[in-house]
């Protein structure tokens, strides 16, 4: 991980940019006043946000949701039907 000022980002961003598409670096931390404050990476490796969906097809949604309460709330309480 490579570390870079503010001004220096500013004055070779193209540069930064070119070294992480080419794989040279895997992420660049621009730091400001000597703190950390944006991290440069490569767009493939930014994480994905929750995607729905992701489950369909790995289990059966019942066409009643209130079907088995009895049974679950049973099972808090500490007995099974």
């Amino acid at each position: 991980m490579r570390a870079v000022n503010m001004l220096q980002a500013k004055t070779s961003l193209s540069r930064l940019v070119e070294s992480i598409e080419q794989g040279q670096e895997r992420e660049i931390v621009i730091a400001r006043n000597g703190r950390p404050a944006a991290k440069l990476v490569p767009i493939d490796t930014c994480p994905a946000g929750a995607r729905i969906g992701v489950a369909k097809g790995l289990f059966v949604v019942p066409d009643s949701i209130d079907m088995h309460n009895d049974e679950v709330a049973q099972l808090f309480l500490g007995g099974a039907k």
